[in-house]
């Protein structure tokens, strides 16, 4: 298993751009101050490390290394890049379930041949999902695709019934707030005003406060999300 390299400014040119012209290198843009990063960095380790040397990873501490977060317009980490021939072909940021990260790698492999599962998770429809499921009981994925399908159908118990298949993540969470919330705002100005109007209620309030919990949980912004916790915070205490 090969270890993850550590890149400064000055090598970033040749152990990522040039490297990536051989392997695909995975760089993950960390800080020690940064909880989130310390959950993502040893998925990492394992995910990549499992390739056998068909993807690299690259850590690059951003305190330390400016020039290298400069490039890659850093907002907020954990943030995650692929690169091939000396270009990013793909990305995510913040800390993801060990299912996710493996499925981002797993595109990075050479000659990566789609699986039956890979295909009926794409499909996306509850007879294909069904059917990934009885090849794959406890995939993470295909449990987290059908429990959202059937709690947007309307069908909550089946839906978080399968959830308790599987240990709890950021992606069991989002389908739990779709169910108790009845679905995810049209946009992030309904949302944001939707939460607003809880600030005044959570306190004395545990609908209202389970209501801006879940809210969060369908925020898809890590920096938005911080803010309107820290609100939260100041209401309750």
């Amino acid at each position: 298993m090969a270890a993850p390299i550590d890149v400064t400014d000055a090598t970033f040119q040749s152990d990522v751009v040039q490297r990536s012209s051989t392997v695909p290198v995975v760089v993950d843009l960390w800080a020690e101050w940064c909880g989130p990063c310390r959950t993502l960095g040893p998925v990492l380790d394992k995910v990549i490390g499992a390739t056998d040397g068909q993807v690299e990873l690259a850590k690059v501490d951003i305190d330390a290394n400016p020039g290298v977060a400069q490039a890659f317009k850093v907002q907020s980490i954990p943030a995650v890049y692929a690169m091939k021939d000396g270009k990013v072909v793909d990305g995510f940021m913040g800390a993801q379930p060990e299912w996710q990260v493996a499925e981002f790698v797993q595109r990075l492999l050479p000659n990566a041949v789609e699986s039956e599962v890979d295909r009926l998770i794409a499909a996306g429809d509850e007879e294909s999902l069904r059917q990934a499921l009885a090849l794959e009981a406890s995939n993470e994925r295909v449990i987290v695709a059908l429990s959202e399908l059937l709690v947007s159908a309307d069908r909550v118990d089946d839906g978080l019934a399968l959830l308790q298949r599987i240990p709890e993540s950021a992606a069991t969470r989002r389908v739990s707030a779709l169910a108790r919330t009845g679905g995810a705002p049209s946009d992030t100005a309904d949302l944001a005003e939707r939460l607003d109007a809880l600030l005044d209620t959570v306190k004395g309030d545990d609908d209202a406060r389970q209501e801006f919990v879940d809210l969060l949980e369908l925020l898809d912004d890590d920096d938005a999300t911080a803010v309107w916790r820290r609100k939260l915070a100041a209401r309750l205490f």
